[in-house]
């Protein structure tokens, strides 16, 4: 029972394990043209994309999944990418100018979860650290959100990690930012570009993974290792290739699915745990991936032959990697961190629930929330989310 839901809730993060996994399962939903997934009856279903995608539609009002501090100015911004993608991006200015530093802000950019968009967790990381002096920036990635890209709902390890740069570029040339004090924060699948990140961009001086995924591990390998073997990915190849000639003759891109709904009521934990941030009220967006039709099913096609992480050995800027005691994905984050220091990583069987569990290595940080499980790190319904260890790292390492 536990192998199936393994295969379903992995739509929640790449569309194509599913259809490689599952390959008789029929999905229907093609990009464009989806049948939206059961949503709150106040929102409206996943629009198509825009014809043009060069030309950003983005959205005036303010449609958070989180209510608007009072302590920052927001604001729209825009910048492209290396690739020419546009990207679209939510600017926080702490209005408290006492806190510049000689006239400047240190920065701060967000992005995350995977199949998230900026009005979900990322934006909510980006205010808070609004709130504590950071000049901050919450962006969609590339082909997804109010971000340009074509076709829709891709992703990539070499085009999402130049995300992060591109939102360095944009960062480091602004009036009102120190370009010596930048940082980034990856959210979950975007931890681990994040960190892929950080070992290309030494202008990143610190970078925090909060309960990250390796999204190239997960792919290749699948769920706690259980499809590493060589049958298993020629198995993931051919069912990608079949689907890439099924797209081209249909001259679109079938979407996999997002978080699976409705719910089965012997779903593990994990998947509810997912389904209690997408697809409620709590998280729920129109615009979000995982909350409607999902990634395109051929999305995964180079994480499956791309390594994240292959330099995370020789990062020397400052890494703090932060995970739920509980998470389903919490040996994501004790094998980059093992990549990156090269220790290997014994966390307690049972930790004081008084105090967070950590190990230090150099600059290197694994910090270890006791009883917190992979969504508590995306709001802050259960007050989990570590924002005064995450204001004490970036001020240490951003001066």
């Amino acid at each position: 029972m536990k192998s199936k839901f393994l295969k379903v809730a992995f739509a929640v993060v790449s569309a194509c394990i599913l259809m490689a996994c599952c390959p008789e399962k029929e999905n229907n939903a093609a990009q464009g043209a989806a049948t939206p997934a059961a949503q709150p009856a106040t929102e409206k279903a996943q629009p198509a994309p825009e014809k043009d995608m060069n030309k950003l539609n983005l959205t005036a009002e303010w449609d958070k999944v989180f209510p608007l501090s009072e302590k920052v100015e927001h604001s729209k911004v825009t910048f492209k990418n290396h690739f020419g993608i546009e990207l679209a991006a939510d600017l926080y200015i702490p209005k408290d100018t006492n806190l510049k530093a000689n006239g400047k802000f240190p920065a701060i950019a967000v992005s995350g979860p995977f199949g998230a968009i900026k009005e979900q967790s990322s934006g909510l990381y980006a205010q808070h650290m609004a709130e504590r002096g950071f000049l901050t920036v919450a962006f969609d990635p590339s082909f997804t959100g109010e971000s340009g890209g074509e076709p829709r709902y891709m992703n990539s390890p070499d085009i999402n990690t130049e995300d992060f740069m591109a939102s360095v570029d944009f960062l480091s040339t602004r009036d009102d930012v120190d370009p010596e004090r930048i940082g980034i924060i990856g959210i979950c699948g975007w931890g681990g570009m994040a960190i892929n990140a950080a070992g290309i961009d030494t202008r990143v001086k610190a970078t925090v993974a909060s309960t990250m995924y390796d999204m190239s591990r997960v792919t290749a390998n699948g769920y706690f290792e259980s499809a590493n073997n060589a049958k298993a990915r020629n198995e993931m190849r051919k069912a990608l290739m079949a689907q890439r000639t099924k797209d081209f003759k249909a001259g679109t891109y079938e979407l996999g699915g997002g978080v699976v709904d409705p719910l089965p009521a012997d779903a593990p934990f994990f998947v509810k745990d997912y389904y209690d941030y997408y697809k409620t009220p709590r998280g729920y967006h129109k615009r979000s991936l995982n909350s409607n039709g999902g990634w395109a099913s051929s999305a995964a096609t180079s994480l499956l032959n791309t390594k994240l992480l292959a330099y995370a050995n020789e990062i020397e800027s400052a890494v703090l990697v932060i995970h739920g005691e509980k998470a389903h994905s919490r040996y994501f984050s004790e094998g980059a961190f093992e990549k990156m220091t090269g220790k290997k990583v014994k966390v307690p069987a049972k930790l004081d629930a008084s105090k967070n569990w950590s190990m230090t290595v150099g600059n290197k940080e694994l910090l270890i929330i006791p009883g917190a499980v992979h969504t508590d790190l995306y709001d802050d319904v259960n007050g989990r989310i570590p924002y005064d260890k995450m204001e004490e790292f970036f001020k240490a390492n951003l001066k």
